[in-house]
């Protein structure tokens, strides 16, 4: 079953940063837009931020606009979340998705609303705390 590989979670003080990945060595990215959500413990999952195929396109949820950051590099087949300025609220884990040919999905929203997700992760957790 192909499917999505996150890393780079772990447990960082209030104010830290994390650099998630999000890859796969079963098939290329180049023609999907990927996205990252979060789901904490008893709460809904909810879209972080997303990527466009070329990387042109962006979204982030407002409560992470200015201090997280989503680029990806297609040569190495993988994206990435640079979290700055960490937050306890933050903490939950991260999981990343695949959308194929989803530019417009992505720019529309970021929670992917009425896309059809094709691949998933399994998640990484990230932990804020002091």
């Amino acid at each position: 079953q192909l499917q999505l590989v996150e890393s780079g979670g772990g447990l960082v003080q209030p104010g830290g940063s994390l650099r998630l990945s999000c890859a796969t060595s079963q098939f290329t990215l180049d023609n999907y837009a990927i996205g990252w959500f979060r789901q904490a413990p008893g709460k809904e999952r909810e879209g972080v931020s997303c990527i466009s195929t070329s990387g042109d396109i962006s979204n982030y949820d407002a409560s992470v606009k200015g201090r997280f950051t989503i680029s990806r590099d297609n040569a190495k087949n993988t994206v990435y979340l640079q979290m700055n300025s960490l937050k306890p609220e933050d903490t939950a884990t991260y999981y990343c998705a695949a959308d194929l040919f989803g530019d417009d999905d992505c720019a529309r929203s970021v929670n992917f609303e009425g896309a059809t997700i094709d691949y998933w992760g399994k998640g990484t957790l990230v932990s804020v705390s002091a």
